[in-house]
């Protein structure tokens, strides 16, 4: 087993394989026994993000981790397509192609999106309207579940902006890093060998040269909210948000929306973590994950 330690880029990338969708490349890695567990990363980085819990979690689940096409090591098309819809079927079709039709979710910032999208999926699946995946549970980290909650920074909204395209090209190893640990807690900053290893998943194949266009998620939460909002607050898969409060983006704003909305919300608050808790505290994620997993497990005891 490959220990978290050693898990370089270059070490995730040779540990995992490639199927493909629609003519491109996608990037994936599956590993353990057990329920299968499908994590979903978030923008602009890659599935190298889970990096710091793999080997926990493939001890007691069979983990499916994948990067969508314009991120990591999946293929960087100048034409996307870019789209939490393209990304959802992406997902499906890796469960589908390893013969899994019933899955858990632990997903994170864009990859939040891609799991509600996939939990409209579920709740069309089970009045009948879909065949889609069954889904058995979801856990999300810090993302803009909620869009009028969603407070994007300033490289974001330039990025999508009609000036984006220049934004993207002008991107560097430096502006790239200033960025991201902007949005990581005071205390848990990433070192630079850590930020070094962001930039060489983003930027792999060029892919840089396309941020503004993977940035485009964000208008897709504004126009499909009650789609993505609805199986959050009034779903009946069992869901729980593990939040870093001191992420500027989406941190405990984004959690006094979801009490608000549904005030029985299983959270798990992280007071000193920021926008990324699987890299800033990942024993703490993996405590609360495990917690609520046992939850699971019990309800659906006592459902028999």
């Amino acid at each position: 087993m490959v220990t978290s330690e050693a898990m370089s880029p270059s070490a995730w990338r040779a540990a995992g394989q490639a199927f493909e969708w629609r003519g491109h490349r996608v990037f994936y890695r599956e590993q353990g026994t057990g329920e299968p567990l499908l994590m979903l990363h978030g923008f602009p980085t890659s599935s190298w993000d889970w990096r710091h819990i793999w080997a926990e979690m493939v001890s007691d689940y069979r983990v499916i981790a994948f990067d969508y096409i314009g991120f990591g090591f999946s293929d960087k098309p100048a034409d996307g397509p870019y789209s939490i819809f393209a990304y959802a079927d992406q997902a499906e079709a890796l469960l589908a192609k390893l013969g899994v039709t019933r899955v858990h979710i632990l997903a994170h910032d864009l990859g939040d999106t891609v799991a509600q999208e996939l939990l409209a999926r579920d709740q069309a699946r089970r009045s009948g309207r879909s065949k889609a995946v069954e889904l058995l549970s979801v856990c999300m980290l810090n993302g803009g579940i909620f869009p009028e909650s969603h407070h994007p920074r300033l490289i974001q909204k330039l990025l999508d902006s009609p000036i984006g395209f220049l934004v993207a090209r002008l991107s560097d190893r430096a502006r790239f890093g200033n960025s991201l640990a902007a949005i990581f807690g005071p205390r848990t900053q990433p070192s630079e060998a850590e930020l070094d290893g962001f930039w060489e998943c983003a930027s792999f194949a060029g892919g840089i040269r396309n941020t503004h266009l993977l940035i485009r998620y964000m208008r897709e939460r504004r126009k499909h909210r009650e789609r993505w909002v609805g199986p959050i607050v009034r779903g009946a898969v069992p869901f729980s948000f593990i939040n870093g409060h001191l992420d500027p983006v989406s941190g405990k704003h984004v959690v006094d929306r979801l009490r608000e909305l549904r005030p029985r919300a299983e959270v798990y608050d992280l007071p000193e973590i920021g926008h990324y808790p699987q890299t800033e505290a990942p024993a703490e994620v993996l405590r609360a994950y495990a917690t609520f997993r046992r939850g699971v497990a019990s309800a659906r005891a006592e459902q028999r």
